[in-house]
C-alpha cells in the first residue's frame, strides 16, 4: 500500500522545531514537567518539548492547524492538541510550564494573556514568552528603499491593530505587572548569514508578508499595488545579489509564581 503524502497548510511554522527556534528553553526542560504550548500551531515545537517532559498540552485558534497536528504527531501519547481561544480554554489540571513562542505579537491584548496563563500554573510554576523586536530588525546592508517603506507600513498596519511591535522589549515589564518574579531575560537573536543554507529562505520572509499580509495592506490602504509588488521584486533581487546578514531580534522571558 502507498503511504500518503502530507501536505503542510503552514510550511513556515511546521518547520519550526525545539532545536532551532526555541532553543533557550531545552536547559529547563524536565522529564517530569506538565507543559502548556500557547499558540502551538500545529505542534512542531510541542512535539520536541514532549520528547523531553512527561506531557504537553498545546494550544491554538488556528483548527484547522490543530487537525493538521494530529496527522502529524498523533503517535506521541504525551502530547494533546487543541482547538480553542486562549481566553476560552480552562485546563482541568494546572501546569508546571507554560511557553508560547511568537505569538503574543499578535495580540491586542498581551498583558490580559499572560495574567490569564498565569492562572495556569502550579505553585511555583514557570512562564517562557519568546517574542519579537520588530522595530530593531537589522539588515546588512540596507534593503531597496521600497522594502524598507513597505516594511515601516507593516509596522504601522500592525499598530493599528493594537499590536505592539517591540514586544519583546516590553515582555519584562508585562511579567513585572502580571506580579511573577525570579524574572530572567535571555537573549534570542535570529541571525543569518549570506553564507548559511536557509539565508534565501529566512531573508525572503518579507516577500511573503508582502504575498499575504501585503494585500490586505493595500486594501485597507497603507500601501498601493505598485508599491507592494515593486517592494517584492526589489527585495528578491537584492537577497540574491547585495544582501549579505539579517537579524531578527528575539528575546525570551521567563518568570515564577
Amino acid at each position: 500500500m502507498k503511504k500518503a503524502t502530507h501536505k503542510s497548510s503552514a510550511p513556515i511554522l511546521n518547520n519550526r522545531t525545539l532545536a532551532k527556534d526555541y532553543s533557550t528553553i531545552v536547559p529547563i526542560l524536565k522529564e517530569g514537567l506538565r507543559v502548556l504550548d500557547v499558540g502551538c500551531g500545529a505542534g512542531a515545537i510541542s512535539k520536541g518539548i514532549a520528547e523531553k517532559v512527561k506531557s504537553v498540552v498545546g494550544i491554538d485558534r488556528n483548527k484547522e492547524l490543530i487537525e493538521e497536528g494530529k496527522v502529524l504527531f498523533g503517535s506521541l501519547d504525551n502530547l494533546e492538541l487543541i482547538a480553542t481561544e486562549l481566553f476560552d480554554y480552562e485546563p482541568t489540571e494546572k501546569f508546571d510550564l507554560i511557553v508560547s513562542a511568537r505569538v503574543l505579537q499578535w495580540l491586542d491584548n498581551p498583558q490580559a494573556a499572560l495574567k490569564k496563563m498565569k492562572t495556569w500554573l502550579k505553585p511555583n510554576g514557570q512562564i517562557s514568552i519568546l517574542d519579537y523586536n520588530h522595530e530593531a530588525l537589522a539588515w546588512q546592508p540596507s534593503p531597496p528603499t521600497s522594502m524598507q517603506v513597505f516594511y515601516q507600513a507593516f509596522l504601522d498596519w500592525r499598530s493599528n491593530l493594537g499590536l505592539n511591535n517591540a514586544i519583546a522589549k516590553d515582555l519584562p515589564d508585562y511579567f513585572e505587572k502580571a506580579e511573577l518574579q525570579q524574572i530572567e531575560v535571555i537573549p534570542a537573536n535570529e541571525i543569518y548569514n549570506k553564507s548559511d543554507d536557509i539565508f534565501l529562505h529566512k531573508a525572503g520572509i518579507w516577500i511573503d508578508v508582502a504575498k499575504v499580509i501585503g494585500k490586505k495592506m493595500v486594501a485597507e490602504g497603507f500601501v498601493t499595488e505598485e508599491l507592494r509588488l515593486k517592494a517584492m521584486k526589489e527585495h528578491q533581487y537584492w537577497i540574491a545579489t547585495e544582501a549579505e546578514q539579517m537579524v531578527m531580534k528575539l528575546k525570551e522571558v521567563r518568570g515564577k509564581l
